[in-house]
């Protein structure tokens, strides 16, 4: 098990508006007031598993070794859904059993079912297993507690089904928007190691048309629609100083076809 550095990156659907995310960051500060947290988002859209899984896969690689995540993006909960602690070579991660470590399933060193209630927050809500289950966990596994502390092990997790994009036997590559951040940017799921050469390539999405690959957000005037390889190491629909969003009148889960440009 990588050796616990006090940090505790949290991602939740829970929104600012509410006490929620407080409540939670309380009652993990009550078991290890030591503990540094990071508020990776907790933006997720409500019940947005996907999206909240697309996160944390992105986020991992620029933690240090012995971080534990805390992903509460949880429709199920107060069933009889599990609760996981997955280890890795890195990290600590804990989620429900809902898709959202799925993409761990071939990292994963141990797999443990969250079940010893002795750490849990007493009266437990049926309701708020983010601050009841969660925090109190979380807490014990950032100031060192080993995994199997907290359960017994599991052989699998619950996986989504993949929404990789596809290749053509002509080489057209079709992939879909997958999410749009505050700015407006289309994020979809193609890969950069799968885009063509940047000075022949056609990108469709919707009715608009890209005809190149941009460096930079200020390779084209403003106001103007442009493609670039995103952070996220994704393909990424823009507008210089602008909302794609707004000027291509996109959505989530819409279409998005990549071919190499004629001539």
């Amino acid at each position: 098990m990588p050796k616990a550095n006090g940090i505790v990156a949290l991602v939740t659907d829970y929104g600012l508006q509410d006490a929620y995310v407080g409540l939670l960051k309380g009652a993990l500060l009550s078991v290890n007031p030591q503990a540094r947290l990071v508020d990776l988002t907790h933006e997720v859209p409500p019940q947005d598993v996907r999206e909240g899984s697309r996160i944390l896969a992105a986020a991992l690689p620029y933690f240090p070794a012995g971080t534990v995540f805390g992903a509460v993006v949880d429709p199920g909960v107060g069933t009889e859904r599990a609760i996981v602690g997955v280890e890795t070579d890195r990290h600590v991660l804990l989620a429900p059993d809902n898709g959202l470590l799925g993409f761990l399933e071939r990292r994963a060193r141990r797999i443990v079912r969250i079940a010893q209630s002795k750490y849990f927050l007493k009266p437990l809500s049926q309701t708020f297993h983010g601050r009841d289950i969660f925090a109190p966990v979380a807490g014990h596994l950032s100031r060192g507690a080993d995994l199997a502390r907290f359960g017994p092990a599991l052989k699998r997790l619950t996986v989504l089904e993949d929404a990789a994009p596809s290749v053509a036997a002509d080489g057209a590559l079709r992939g879909e928007v997958v999410s749009i951040d505050r700015f407006g940017n289309l994020i979809t799921n193609i890969p950069a190691d799968l885009l063509p050469d940047a000075r022949r390539v056609r990108i469709t999405v919707g009715r608009r048309v890209v005809r190149s690959l941009s460096r930079s957000y200020a390779d084209v005037r403003k106001g103007n629609l442009l493609a670039l390889v995103g952070s996220t190491g994704h393909l990424e629909i823009s507008v210089n100083q602008g909302s794609a969003r707004s000027a291509a009148g996109i959505r989530r889960g819409d279409r998005v076809l990549v071919t190499r440009a004629r001539g």
